[in-house]
C-alpha cells in the first residue's frame, strides 16, 4: 500500500516509464456521505499498486502522471466521474473493456464474466459493497482490489484485437473520446431537480413543498452523520410522508417514523411544519411539460430510423441503444440536421438510409 509521499515518490518514476497502465477506483458510497475516493488501484508491466488516498497524500504529481498514459479501465464512466469531481482528473486517452464487449456484442460484461471467458481466470466475489474507507484493508479486501486491474491489460489486448478484425476498433476509439468529454463536461445538477426524487410527480403543490423541505432535511442529517441519505430516509418514505402530512391532521406527531432519535424526531418535525406553513404562492410547481404535437410525418421517420437501427444491430449483435437510444431517435425523428451531431460517425453511417 502506497501511503506515504516518501512511497508515492519513489513510485512515481516507475510509473512514468510503463508502456501501459490500467486503472481502477474504489469509493464509500455505501457508507459514508458524501462519497470520497478512498482507494486508486494501479497495474503496470512492473506490478500492482495501491494508492491510499485517505492519507492524506499530494495526488497532484500522480495524476499528472497518469494523464500522459492511455488507461485501461473497465467501466470508466464511473471512475472517471469520481476524479473528475474529486480531484479534477481528465485522461488524455483511455481504452474501456467494458465498452469493448459491447461493441463485440457480448451481453454479459462483467469483468469477472470477461476475465473468465477470454483469459480462463475465475476471480474471487464479495467485496463490492466493503466499506473501503476501513483501514488497515483486510487480505481479502486487497485482492479484490488488486484483481480490479490485473487482468485488464490483457483482457484489453484480447479485446483490441477481436475489435480490429471486426471493424470495430475506430469505433471503439471513438467511443472512448467521447466518454472522457462527456465526463470532463460533467455540469452540476439543477437545485430545484435535485429534491424531486422518485414518486414526486404524484403530489400536489403543497406536498411538493413539504417534500422539498424533507429532501434539505435529509441532507443536512445525512452530510451531519456521514451516512448515505437512504440511511436516514428512503425516497419512498418522503413522499409517502408528504403526501399523507399534507392532508389536514391537528399534529404532525403521530406522523413521525418512531424508530428516529429524540433529536432527528425535532428536527424533522421542524421540517415539516416548515413546508406546511409556506403561503401557495411559494409552493412549487411541477416542471412544465413541453407538449409536443408528434405529426405524421415525424412517427414515419421515427419508424424507419428504427428499422435501421434495429436491424443493422441483429446484423452486428449488438444491443440497438450502443448505435442510438430511443430518445435520440425521436429528436432525430423530430428534427435530423439538428441533432444528428449527438451521433459519432460510426453511429452516423449505420442509421443512414
Amino acid at each position: 500500500m502506497i501511503d506515504s509521499e516518501r512511497k508515492l515518490a519513489a513510485y512515481l518514476p516507475e510509473l512514468r516509464a510503463a508502456t501501459w497502465v490500467a486503472v481502477d477506483t474504489e469509493a464509500d458510497s455505501l457508507h459514508a456521505y458524501p462519497e470520497k475516493v478512498c482507494l486508486i488501484q494501479i497495474s503496470t508491466a512492473s506490478g500492482d499498486r495501491l494508492i491510499d488516498p485517505l492519507a492524506r497524500l499530494n495526488l497532484k504529481p500522480l495524476l499528472e502522471v497518469l494523464a500522459g498514459h492511455e488507461l485501461i479501465l473497465h467501466g470508466a464512466d464511473y471512475d472517471l466521474r469520481l476524479l473528475r469531481r474529486h480531484h479534477k482528473f481528465v485522461p488524455r486517452a483511455i481504452f474501456d473493456t467494458m465498452l469493448a464487449a459491447r461493441l463485440l456484442g457480448q451481453r454479459q460484461f462483467g469483468l469477472c464474466h470477461l476475465v473468465k471467458q477470454y483469459l480462463g481466470v475465475t476471480l474471487e466475489k464479495g467485496a463490492q459493497k466493503a466499506n473501503w474507507a476501513v483501514r488497515p484493508l483486510t487480505e481479502r479486501m486487497e485482492r479484490y482490489a488488486r484483481n480490479d486491474t490485473h487482468y485488464l491489460k490483457p483482457l484489453a489486448d484480447s479485446l483490441r484485437t477481436e475489435l480490429g478484425i471486426r471493424g470495430r476498433l475506430a469505433w471503439h476509439q471513438e467511443s472512448c473520446v467521447r466518454l472522457i468529454q462527456d465526463t470532463a463536461a460533467e455540469l452540476p445538477p439543477d437545485p430545484d431537480s435535485l429534491w424531486r426524487v422518485k414518486g414526486s410527480h404524484a403530489l400536489n403543490r403543497p406536498a411538493l413543498a413539504v417534500l422539498r423541505e424533507l429532501w434539505h432535511w435529509r441532507e443536512r442529517e445525512a452530510r451531519a452523520a456521514n451516512r448515505p441519505p437512504f440511511f436516514v430516509m428512503s425516497h419512498e418514505a418522503m413522499v409517502q410522508l408528504a403526501a399523507t402530512v399534507t392532508v389536514a391532521t391537528p399534529s404532525v406527531e403521530p406522523l413521525l417514523p418512531a424508530r428516529l432519535s429524540e433529536r432527528r424526531r425535532a428536527s424533522l418535525k421542524q421540517a415539516l411544519e416548515q413546508g406546511l406553513r409556506l403561503p401557495p404562492e411559494q409552493h412549487p410547481h411541477h416542471p412544465r411539460r413541453v407538449n409536443h404535437r408528434v405529426s405524421e410525418g415525424e412517427k414515419r421517420r421515427f419508424s424507419e430510423i428504427q428499422k435501421r437501427r434495429d436491424t443493422r444491430a441483429t446484423a452486428l449483435g449488438i444491443d440497438p441503444t450502443l448505435i442510438a437510444s430511443r430518445a435520440l431517435l425521436a429528436r432525430l425523428a423530430r428534427d435530423w440536421e439538428r441533432h444528428v451531431p449527438e451521433l459519432m460517425s460510426w453511429q452516423l453511417e449505420l442509421l443512414k438510409a
